[in-house]
């Protein structure tokens, strides 16, 4: 079954095509990065407009990739897929009116995808072997969380961030630093060259709950700051090896914690934080140590891109079918992740 999916729930206009939920036969991600860097985050109304000025190149790359023209679009393509939420409203709207015009014109059933699903599923895009119940645990710029997959379309939402999510507060140390957006994979770089040990930031483990909290450790990263200027590159490295040290530490430490409690013996990781080097090698090792299973996509599956829809979308038909009502397939900024 082919699915062609569309993915513009923030600041990344993004189409795939892809074969039984696996198969990627192409993926275009167009990013913004240069457009909201002098603003140091995502400005929801040049992301929306660039989204529109996106969109159609994005379709017609993608498109062009996989070997399919207009013309044999019907005959090579058996449903569309659109993240329907949660995200920004008008960048959601883009592409689910892009959606819907391409499933009107073309005849084809329309699959609504919460974002959320799309990252709880992209390491199943190279890992088929990953077989429910296993933890899945969403390290992004808006999202951090721990769920259990108890099935394909069955959850159970452990905990989430109450502050800032993992992505967020890379983002805002890095602006204290000085460093440029987004922050994530500049302090991941920097942090190679540092030394983990340097500074002693808090680890907010939050014993007795399953939840994150991120404001800690940016307000201890401050207060260091204040006390302690970064005078030199080395001990700018040195910051931020700590500051990544405690953070990956954190995720590390109640990802372990939930898989022992419900004794569950795979993980896997989604969202653009997960393509940090350390959270990497530190989940891998540990899960070598405890004889758990983890499961990391490759770096194009952990950001935002259409192909984790697509995959979503095939498992989602799977068991629901093709039919979903208007108010299913209409964009919502807020929406929550539920059963299928």
């Amino acid at each position: 079954m082919n699915i062609f999916a569309l993915e513009t729930s923030c600041d990344e206009t993004s189409a795939s095509v892809v074969s039984n939920g696996t198969k990627v036969k192409s993926v275009v991600i167009s990013s913004q990065i240069k457009i909201h860097a002098k603003y140091f985050g995502v400005v929801p109304e040049l992301a929306s407009r660039a989204h529109i000025e996106n969109i159609n190149p994005v379709i017609v790359e993608t498109l062009k990739k996989a070997g399919i023209s207009s013309s044999d679009f019907s005959k090579k393509i058996d449903a569309i897929a659109v993240t329907v939420g949660p995200g920004l409203a008008g960048a959601l709207l883009v592409g689910t009116i892009a959606a819907k015009a391409m499933a009107s014109i073309y005849k084809k059933p329309l699959i609504p995808v919460n974002h959320l699903e799309g990252h709880l599923y992209s390491a199943f895009i190279e890992n088929k072997s990953i077989k429910p119940p296993f933890l899945s645990v969403i390290i992004s710029g808006g999202h951090t969380e721990i769920i259990i997959i108890e099935d394909f379309g069955r959850y159970k939402i452990l905990g989430g961030t109450r502050d800032d999510a993992a992505g967020e507060a890379f983002d805002k140390a890095a602006k204290m630093l000085g460093l440029e957006y987004p922050g994530g994979p500049i302090i991941d770089t920097r942090a190679e060259k540092g030394n983990p040990t340097a500074i002693n930031f808090t680890r907010p483990y939050l014993k007795g709950s399953w939840d994150f909290s991120f404001s800690g450790i940016k307000t201890a990263l401050l207060n260091y700051l204040k006390a302690n200027p970064a005078k030199t590159e080395q001990h700018l490295n040195d910051i931020c090896a700590s500051f990544r040290q405690a953070m990956a530490e954190t995720l590390c430490f109640k990802a372990f914690e939930g898989a022992k409690k419900f004794d569950l013996k795979q993980i896997a990781l989604g969202g653009g934080v997960s393509a940090n080097s350390l959270i990497r090698s530190m989940f891998t090792q540990e899960g070598k140590k405890n004889k758990i299973k983890i499961f990391i996509p490759s770096l194009i599956y952990c950001t935002d891109n259409a192909a984790m829809i697509g995959c979503a979308a095939y498992l989602k038909q799977k068991k629901c079918g093709m039919n979903y009502n208007n108010l299913q397939l209409k964009s919502n900024p807020s929406l929550s992740l539920e059963n299928w």
